[in-house]
């Protein structure tokens, strides 16, 4: 374990009583940039919710008016980012089941799914699709205090091509309204459209579906779906927005042609071949793999109950133990991780459990926590304010009772949430 710099404790020793608003003290937190503990921590919090300094509990005192967060005998963590979530999308509702409810329906699920995965310890989440612009919503009513919940970065509506994974298949031509559905497009003007188009509704990243799926109707994941025309040209006006892309692809052709194109986070790559791993390696510009490889044990053990149909499930067991062995090698090779679960797939509360999965598949516990926060943060061009425990960064922090670096299923259960320096009580 790493304790504090002498120099810093001697300036805790000659400095005034602190009076910031909030301190937060526990046995230790992990210092994900250099992969150690730091011990006795008391970590300081500035009125808008970041970090303002961190020094040795022993030896700082602080005001009667400060709020103190006592974590004694827990080890934190900085605050877990999902990169791949669906909020809006009860995990028990499959195939056709959805048509049971209304359409607003799906939006007042997102509400818990989002304070589930908060309560999990993950204080930001990447919602790649929805429908509605139910996650831009969702964000805005976090944001401005009427729900509790993480920090959402939303897509909007995943855009796609007609028939393919993000439009609405599975459907007769009568249920057809003669128009295309949100977010489908066929050509790279019609592409250029739609991400100007989530933009001005709020979304902050764009969702593509660059092949077929597991959960569509009427496809394979291996096919690919857009041209490298088109895929060119959504990066190109992403980018210029200031957006970054995540790709869905699960097949090998359609992950290359992903990367070429600059997308910036390869989503699933269930079927990516050594070729699409040499790319992602050696792109200059960084692209990162989210690589969803624990529901599958939730989708097998319960889909059927749920109403997914045999055609999805079968999909689902051809490509699952292909995605781990994938994973193993892409990470040995050298590709630039993050951690994304397809929550929304499988129960949100349950996304600690891919922790474990990750290391089983080649990763070090570390290594793991890294994916949810430090290279997350990076994916997300967030470096300065998630993804550590760091002076001015949001105070998001997690606590857990054990020893994460040694047994990373402590992730599954943790024991206590901070976001933006407040404590988080457990809704139930």
């Amino acid at each position: 374990m790493r304790s504090l710099s002498i120099a810093v404790i001697a300036l805790a020793f000659a400095a005034p009583a602190f009076a910031n608003p909030t301190v937060i003290t526990a046995d230790r937190y992990l210092d994900v940039a250099r992969g150690t503990y730091v011990d006795h921590p008391a970590i300081f919090v500035g009125d808008d919710g970041r970090i303002t300094s961190i020094t040795d509990a022993r030896t700082v005192r602080w005001t009667a008016d400060t709020t103190h967060i006592d974590m004694s005998g827990k080890t934190l963590v900085p605050g877990l980012i999902d990169m791949h979530v669906h909020l809006d999308s009860p995990a028990d509702i499959g195939g056709y089941r959805g048509l049971e409810f209304t359409d607003s329906f799906f939006a007042m699920t997102a509400v818990s799914n989002g304070r589930a995965m908060l309560d999990a310890g993950f204080t930001t989440v990447r919602n790649v699709g929805s429908q509605n612009w139910d996650d831009i919503g969702l964000q805005q009513a976090i944001d401005n205090g009427y729900v509790v919940g993480p920090r959402i970065i939303g897509a909007g509506h995943a855009l796609g091509a007609t028939g393919g994974h993000c439009d609405m298949t599975g459907f007769p031509p009568s249920m057809d309204n003669g128009r295309k559905a949100e977010g489908v497009a066929d050509s790279p003007d019609e592409f250029r459209y739609q991400v100007r188009r989530q933009k001005k509704y709020g979304a902050q990243v764009i969702k593509i579906c660059a092949t077929g799926g597991v959960f569509s109707h009427g496809d394979e994941p291996g096919q690919q779906q857009l041209t490298a025309a088109e895929l060119e040209a959504i990066a190109d006006e992403a980018h210029m927005a200031g957006l970054r892309v995540a790709a869905h692809a699960h097949g090998a052709a359609g992950i290359k042609a992903a990367i070429r194109a600059g997308i910036d986070t390869i989503e699933h790559a269930s079927l990516v071949d050594d070729e699409g791993i040499k790319l992602a390696v050696a792109r200059k510009q960084p692209v990162w793999f989210a690589m969803d490889i624990y529901n599958t044990d939730y989708t097998q053990a319960e889909g059927k109950k749920n109403g997914v149909l045999e055609d999805n499930l079968r999909k689902d067991r051809e490509i699952g133990q292909l995605q781990r062995d994938n994973f193993r090698k892409a990470f040995k090779a050298g590709v630039r991780m993050i951690f994304g679960t397809d929550a929304g797939v499988m129960p949100h509360g349950q996304v600690g459990k891919q922790f474990a999965v990750m290391v089983q598949y080649g990763m070090t516990p570390l290594d793991a926590i890294r994916a949810a926060t430090l290279n997350a943060a990076q994916a997300l061009g967030r470096e300065g304010d998630v993804g550590q425990i760091a002076a001015g960064h949001y105070a998001d922090i997690v606590a857990v009772d054990g020893d994460p670096l040694t047994d990373v299923r402590q992730l599954e259960h943790v024991s206590g949430v901070v976001k933006g320096g407040r404590k988080i009580e457990p809704a139930r």
